[in-house]
């Protein structure tokens, strides 16, 4: 199964975003703060890597930080990392 063919679902009680596949749990946290989001964590359980759900998870949420106007702030290398690749979202990226 694809990325593309996956759900990802934002649980703002955990403050993360989550795909679900066969009972693993892949995740990529967040602490958000007044307009600020910084992302602390990626993470694929290896049953279910190399499938781009990552990817799928960091796009959601830079995607979602855009919708809502917010500043970027990144803790996770993962995030960091697609940001650098994807020059789209570079301009969310907080300054301080």
């Amino acid at each position: 199964m694809k990325s593309e063919n996956v759900d990802v679902i934002h649980n703002k009680n955990a403050n993360r975003f989550e795909i679900t596949i066969d009972g693993h749990v892949a995740v990529l946290d967040y602490l958000l703060m007044d307009q600020t989001i910084t992302f602390t964590h990626t993470g694929v359980p290896p049953a279910i890597e190399n499938r781009g759900l990552g990817s799928k998870l960091v796009k959601t949420g830079l995607d979602y930080a855009k919708e809502k106007g917010q500043n970027v702030k990144s803790m996770c290398w993962f995030v960091s990392k697609y940001i650098r690749r994807h020059p789209e979202y570079q301009d969310l990226l907080s300054q301080s």
